[in-house]
């Protein structure tokens, strides 16, 4: 039996579950739906991956600021190694996969961002500027969580000739269902150590919106 993502009880579970409409309208988009049935059309695709390629670069600086905001070595370290997994790993795999569909990393670097992009990266950064690093790893957990859960949901449904089964079975890997296991545990182990009962309602408005703004990018390819 496969492992929860997330520690039952821990702060990524409390804030998901307060937050579930949110967090339903992400990882149930028709986006999701349709890219897991395989009839997402490939316009709507090929304008995701360019502008996540986009949103890649801003959620390494972010982690990048993780840095600034940790306390203690072990903090800065863990934030370093995300830093690391998205430039040299993550990357590489998102540049190789485009490549596939005839995207090359210099198309994808001159592409303008899209509204989406840019309300969903400044506000990750913005939450990481005026908050601590909880209110950072907070609004950044949705995304290595939400892709998780929708990778292995995905895994069972993509059958046949999906086009999209090499972007599925990427996220429902073990190596990045690893790399957000640790951010839940990031999450709950912050909350422990640097925050009170008295936060939570803002750490989930923050979810909530990260949320939110998930769905939105998701839509933004759609309409492509």
């Amino acid at each position: 039996m496969t492992a929860p993502l997330a520690a039952p009880g821990g702060l990524f579970d409390r804030l998901r579950e307060a937050c579930r409409p949110a967090w339903n309208a992400y990882v149930d988009h028709e986006f999701v739906c349709r890219l897991g049935a395989g009839t997402l059309p490939e316009k709507a695709f090929r304008r995701y991956l360019g502008q996540d390629y986009l949103f890649l670069i801003h959620y390494a600086r972010a982690w990048a600021l993780a840095t600034v905001k940790s306390s203690t070595l072990a903090e800065m370290r863990s934030a370093n190694a995300s830093v690391k997994a998205i430039l040299d790993v993550e990357m590489g795999l998102h540049v190789a996969f485009c490549r596939d569909w005839g995207l090359s990393e210099a198309d994808m670097e001159a592409l303008p961002e899209a509204e989406a992009t840019m309300a969903y990266t400044r506000y990750v950064l913005e939450r990481g500027l005026q908050g601590d690093l909880l209110d950072l790893v907070v609004a950044l957990a949705p995304c290595a969580l939400g892709y998780a859960e929708i990778g292995e949901r995905l895994k069972g449904q993509a059958v046949g000739a999906n086009p999209y089964r090499a972007w599925i079975e990427m996220y429902a890997g073990d190596e990045f269902r690893e790399a957000a296991r640790a951010t839940a545990d990031e999450v709950d182990r912050l909350w422990a150590t640097r925050a009170n009962s008295g936060r939570f309602a803002e750490l989930a408005g923050t979810f909530d919106r990260a949320c939110r703004l998930e769905a939105a990018f998701w839509q933004m390819g759609l309409d492509a």
